[in-house]
């Protein structure tokens, strides 16, 4: 079969969200995912190497670099390629557009988390962050909770309220402890290295999805949100000893290794227990959520003709 190139718009066309949590539980059926990741830093820039290979569904190899300065000289703050090989022979499947493959895989594995820890009736969702991640967000959430009211809080209200203009009947929220306790779904994407969501604006029933932090320095939930929710990970392997979100609390004893519940590949573990706790997940996004996603687009890709 001849090597496939799929391009952002012309790809996003044929995908779905709630299509894409289906081809997340169907990834994870599969035996684990192999996974290899790579960081290399230079100051506040950094190289991520992330492979994957699942047996039955191929492999996927991701090259991703992470310069925050790159906005302020008008240039895309990530940039990479994404490769997608065969899994019986090795060969070059695919070609997927970096950015396609990243903004359906970290929306869609907060979606994920969502619908299985999320209570089904949530009206109120916070997203934490003006950025891009933050409209796929908008995107995502609404496919699953149509009848949500959205608020967005930023540090520069300027970048929330041109976010709020985009994303019809979004709203901007002023004060980011109010908006966190109105909230019944929080998902926050920032860059943030001091945690800015604090366990004590916490109410039962909330849902608390971090994204922003992929690196060892990072976090954006303090140590009382931690100790206050049942917390899940997509993945052990790619969040535990990489990302300051959960490295950090586990080094200073702020929480044990057994705070830590599951992760996908545990499905009768990962889910809500009652509507009155508190539940916290951290998207890692690994290379084997590339890798499902990258699989997910290539067949909706063919499937489309």
């Amino acid at each position: 079969m001849s090597l496939t190139i799929i391009p952002f718009e012309a790809g996003e066309a044929n995908l779905d969200w709630l299509g894409l949590c289906a081809a997340f539980k169907a990834g994870h059926d599969l035996p684990r995912a192999e996974i290899a990741d790579t960081f290399l830093y230079r100051g506040a820039d950094t190289l991520l190497n992330r492979s994957a290979w699942i047996d039955g569904m191929g492999i996927a190899v991701k090259c991703a670099t992470i310069f925050p300065g790159n906005p302020d000289r008008g240039e895309a703050r990530i940039n990479g390629a994404v490769n997608l090989y065969d899994d019986a022979n090795g060969t070059l499947a695919a070609l997927v557009d970096f950015h396609l493959v990243t903004k359906w895989k970290t929306a869609g594995d907060s979606l994920y988390a969502a619908t299985r820890l999320a209570r089904p009736d949530s009206e109120n969702i916070l997203i934490v962050g003006a950025g891009t991640v933050g409209r796929s967000l908008w995107q995502a959430y609404r496919s699953a909770f149509p009848a949500a009211r959205f608020r967005v809080w930023n540090r520069t209200r300027a970048n929330a309220e041109e976010m709020a203009a985009d994303c019809p009947g979004l709203r901007v929220a002023d004060d980011l402890e109010r908006a966190v306790r109105d909230a019944d779904i929080v998902t926050c994407a920032t860059m943030s290295t001091d945690p800015l969501i604090k366990g004590g604006w916490l109410q039962p029933g909330q849902h608390v999805d971090l994204i922003g932090a992929y690196r060892p320095d990072m976090r954006e939930a303090d140590d009382e949100c931690l100790r206050r929710a049942r917390i899940f990970v997509d993945s052990f392997d790619t969040t535990i000893g990489h990302i300051g979100e959960m490295r950090i609390p586990l080094e200073i004893g702020a929480i044990t290794r057994d705070d830590l519940i599951a992760d996908y590949y545990a499905p009768e573990a990962f889910r809500r227990q009652s509507d009155d706790e508190i539940t916290l997940f951290k998207n890692g996004g690994g290379a084997h959520l590339d890798l499902m996603t990258s699989r997910y687009i290539l067949d909706a890709w063919r499937g489309a003709g």
